[in-house]
């Protein structure tokens, strides 16, 4: 049976853990079998005292509403209580329910601290909000770096995320984040192998989330309900055409439109609308049609000479 599972990889507990591992490892068992209420009984004393996996476990317990009643606020506070002792896996899941919850600057700071001990989700979330400038100073270098090893860890929606990064990111940009990948250096996660997690359905990154500036799509409770894609007709008869350029992707479409109303009167912009494309959390912003790849490539150089970044997309 697969106890690896809960939140995020986690190894199993050896034969010779310690006891209260193996009490933290007998309430997977019963979690395993869905005896719910029999996981609560065993974990509760064990977090109570301080023990950072049963504080973690406990935590989804209340978000998930088994063995209990939903309580999200229970949920915040054994995770807030296991992730300041180092516990990566609740930095992690605390990091991304805060982000989704509307605070993402204190969720960014969880996620960050996820981030620098290899955690890949929180490389993704953390690293597209660098390279936007979400919340956090810009930093497309190092925003792609952490993208960078995330991918590399083999998970699927930073792979995404990374192929939209390199039609966006720049060759000096590119060759310091390079720098910065051969630099880091692994983290030890502070909370070793007991993290032996009920297998449940966790808080996620939902599909790879856009860049140019692209923003992390990330969800433990429940997903936003993204707008309808509507349009603003800009002032001229729009053109035509099956290209589009991408200007970012945001996590409040309000700040979508408001980037929208500053390009606007740019002549590279003249006779486009502005598509608001919902993409899981967040909505991206692009601007067209243009009639060929070329011109959407050419209106872009004159957009980044404003210093917003920009990439062709093909409409759909």
């Amino acid at each position: 049976m697969n106890y690896r599972r809960f939140i995020a990889i986690a190894a199993l507990v050896g034969l010779a853990a310690p006891a209260a591992a193996q009490s933290v490892k007998a309430g997977i068992q019963a979690w395993q079998k869905s005896d719910y209420a029999a996981a609560i009984r065993i974990w509760r004393p064990l977090a109570e005292k301080g023990d950072p996996d049963a504080q973690f476990n406990l935590a989804q317990a209340y978000r998930l509403g088994r063995g209990v009643t939903t309580n999200l606020a229970a949920a915040q506070t054994w995770l807030e209580r296991a992730a300041n002792q180092g516990h990566v896996d609740a930095q992690t899941t605390l990091g991304l329910l805060l982000f989704q919850g509307g605070n993402r600057a204190a969720g960014l700071r969880w996620l960050k601290s996820a981030a620098d001990k290899d955690d890949p989700r929180a490389m993704l979330v953390y690293g597209t909000a660098l390279f936007n400038g979400d919340t956090v100073t810009q930093n497309a270098a190092r925003g792609y770096a952490y993208v960078k090893r995330a991918a590399d860890q083999g998970l699927a929606p930073a792979k995404a995320t990374l192929a939209q990064m390199n039609e966006a990111i720049s060759p000096e940009d590119r060759r310091k984040a390079a720098t910065a990948i051969a630099n880091a250096k692994p983290a030890k996660k502070a909370v070793a192998a007991k993290s032996a997690s009920p297998k449940a359905a966790p808080p996620k990154a939902v599909a790879a989330p856009t860049v140019a500036a692209a923003r992390p799509a990330a969800s433990g409770a429940a997903q936003p309900k993204a707008a309808p894609p509507p349009t603003i007709t800009a002032a001229r008869p729009p053109a035509s055409g099956a290209w589009r350029i991408q200007l970012g992707a945001f996590s409040q479409r309000s700040t979508a439109e408001a980037l929208f109303r500053k390009l606007s009167g740019s002549p590279a912009l003249a006779g486009r609308s502005a598509s608001y494309v919902p993409a899981g959390a967040v909505v991206r912003l692009q601007v067209g049609p243009f009639e060929s790849r070329a011109a959407a490539a050419s209106a872009c150089r004159t957009i980044a000479a404003r210093g917003q970044a920009c990439f062709p997309v093909a409409a759909r």
